[in-house]
């Protein structure tokens, strides 16, 4: 079970210091934009274009990050009105309503959208879609991942406060 725990610390510290990265890279390619739109008159479609595929990485990868903490939005006005084990197997029925969601939607969507888009090429970048699509994918088994981890945890009785320590 430590095992798991420790997997799922090295998986969060990489998706949250991805996110930073492609964030920081964000910032600084929108500031090259601004500069060369209104100060040169010359915008770049390269720097637009990777601003949009950048800020589509980042929410798809920043959501997987987010089931894993269990921290994304939900509808909670049924789970809060139950307690005990009641409580415990529908929050499992959520969690496993979600994995089937990103195994059927992102994890086998994606690798479809992702072979079906290898022959186009981005407009500017020259880059196939189907690299830009695996994000997709890589979301879908991140979600699943996490969905697993959050269900073993539902299981034994653990949950972990806003501050990530664990409590029983």
């Amino acid at each position: 079970m430590k095992t798991l725990q420790t997997i799922r610390h090295i998986v969060d510290k990489i998706l949250s210091t991805v996110c930073c990265i492609l964030f920081a890279a964000m910032v600084v390619i929108g500031t090259y934009q601004i500069v060369t739109r209104y100060f040169f008159n010359r915008p770049s479609t390269i720097s637009e274009e990777l601003l949009t595929y950048s800020f589509t990485w980042m929410a798809l990868l920043i959501s997987a990050y987010v089931f894993g903490k269990r921290d994304h939005m939900r509808m909670s006005f049924l789970v809060d009105k139950i307690s005990g084990k009641p409580r415990m197997v529908l929050e499992i029925v959520i969690e496993g309503m979600t994995i089937a969601f990103a195994l059927v939607v992102l994890l086998m969507g994606g690798i479809t959208i992702r072979s079906l888009t290898m022959t186009q090429k981005t407009a500017s970048l020259g880059v196939h879609m189907g690299t830009i699509y695996t994000v997709v994918p890589i979301t879908g088994a991140l979600i699943i991942f996490y969905g697993i981890l959050n269900i073993i945890d539902l299981v034994k009785g653990k949950k972990e406060d806003s501050s990530g320590a664990e409590k029983e």
